[in-house]
């Protein structure tokens, strides 16, 4: 039996949004901080449950999930977490309600809705860091980051942001996307050198 044209069978569906469900588990298994089975399967469940009640677009064709990358990203997140907080929590140590803030912009290579919101929530569930707004247009995130103790620090968040998103985009992007970011980190660090000997 031949399936119609724009017609999907459920299966197909559901491959489709394969890469979704993944990227659910990860957040769901980061903030339960366990790899235990039962956390797994309720992350699972409670992933399927969601994109069953609301449908989204497919992203399939802008996703190319590589299994060792997303490993990588799935290590590195609990690994941030640890670093954000201890930064956060000796800060507040060290200086109470004194704690230096500030916003800063940082523009991104990436060019999808999913690889963008995929970096914005990796650099939001980081302890002191809060992304205010996303300028899609623009491909620009507006971070609130505590603490914040001169030029360099803002340099330094800089620099975790763009290390967030080329993870995400060569566990998810296309090759077009995993090339732009690598020519981007390229004229970053052109431009730091600059800085640095001028």
């Amino acid at each position: 039996m031949t399936e119609r044209p724009g017609v999907r069978s459920p299966a197909r569906r559901l491959l489709r949004r394969l890469p979704i469900l993944v990227w659910l588990l990860a957040l769901w298994v980061v903030l339960w901080a366990s790899l235990s089975a039962v956390v797994v399967l309720g992350g699972l469940l409670v992933g399927v449950a969601v994109l069953a009640a609301f449908p989204m677009p497919e992203v399939a064709s802008r996703v190319r999930a590589r299994p060792a990358r997303m490993l990588e990203l799935f290590v590195r997140m609990p690994r941030d977490l640890v670093v954000s907080a201890v930064r956060v929590g000796w800060a507040a140590v060290r200086q109470g309600p004194r704690v230096p803030a500030a916003v800063v912009e940082v523009r991104l290579a990436a060019d999808s809705d999913l690889l963008i919101t995929a970096t914005a929530v990796l650099t939001t569930i980081s302890p002191g860091n809060l992304v205010l707004e996303i300028d899609r247009e623009r491909r620009q995130l507006y971070v609130h980051v505590l603490p914040m103790e001169g030029a360099r620090a803002v340099v330094e968040e800089r620099r975790t942001v763009h290390q967030h998103e080329r993870a995400v985009v060569r566990a998810l992007g296309p090759a077009s996307e995993v090339r732009a970011v690598v020519r981007a980190e390229r004229e970053l660090a052109r431009r730091e050198r600059r800085e640095e000997t001028g």
